[in-house]
């Protein structure tokens, strides 16, 4: 049984190396699989392969939407239309087909921040673009992620946002390491006003691999 509690609440307090420059996102990536068994690596898994677009068609989406845990289904649903999004807009861009590398054959419903994307991409300057970009991914596993103080949707979420930090560390490694304070932040102030006893019950297994 995952102690998620331990696990999460310590997480702020791995930032810093010993000469007080940053772990690097991978080693706090590392740290969390470490902490959990299994069943949640192979939760895991599936954020990696949100970040690999390689790996991303039409079979990996219909097994996703169909995941029994609910932040996978509702990331992966976010995240094929997120992408679509940007496909189509570069399609319109560029006068290609309008189907042209879109991932079809799967119904990701509607989709609420088309009009924040198509915003995002209109921006000329590249970094700025990708940070809009990034900040509609790390808003949306936010809003997914409420009400989830201690359990394996909030790992789920602070694992979308290495990511998108681990990014930034390539493009602009001052921009990045400012985001990843402000996640850091952003944990700790999750535990104001929160009484972890209500949250140190076993926690139920949210759904099949």
């Amino acid at each position: 049984m995952n102690n998620y509690h331990y696990l999460i609440s310590s997480l702020p307090s791995l930032r810093l190396a010993a000469d007080g420059s940053m772990i690097p996102p991978s080693e706090m990536k590392k740290e969390i699989y470490e902490g959990c068994g299994g069943h949640d690596r192979r939760l895991f898994k599936w954020i990696e392969y949100a970040f690999d677009g390689d790996r991303l068609d039409s079979l990996l989406y219909y097994k996703a939407l169909r995941h029994g845990n609910r932040f996978i289904r509702e990331y992966m649903r976010f995240d094929l239309n997120f992408r679509n999004a940007k496909t189509a807009y570069l399609n319109r861009s560029l006068g290609r087909d309008a189907g042209r590398d879109m991932i079809t054959g799967i119904d990701g419903g509607e989709f609420e921040e088309a009009g924040e994307v198509e915003e995002a991409l209109r921006c000329g300057d590249i970094l700025e673009r990708e940070e809009k970009l990034d900040g509609i991914i790390w808003r949306k596993a936010e809003e997914l992620t409420e009400h989830d103080y201690f359990n394996v949707n909030a790992l789920l979420c602070y694992l979308v946002k290495l990511h998108i930090i681990e990014r930034w560390y390539s493009l602009d490694r001052e921009k990045g390491e400012a985001m990843f304070k402000s996640l850091v932040n952003e944990v700790r102030g999750t535990f104001k006003g929160i009484n972890p006893e209500d949250y140190a019950r076993p926690a139920k297994r949210q759904g099949k691999e």
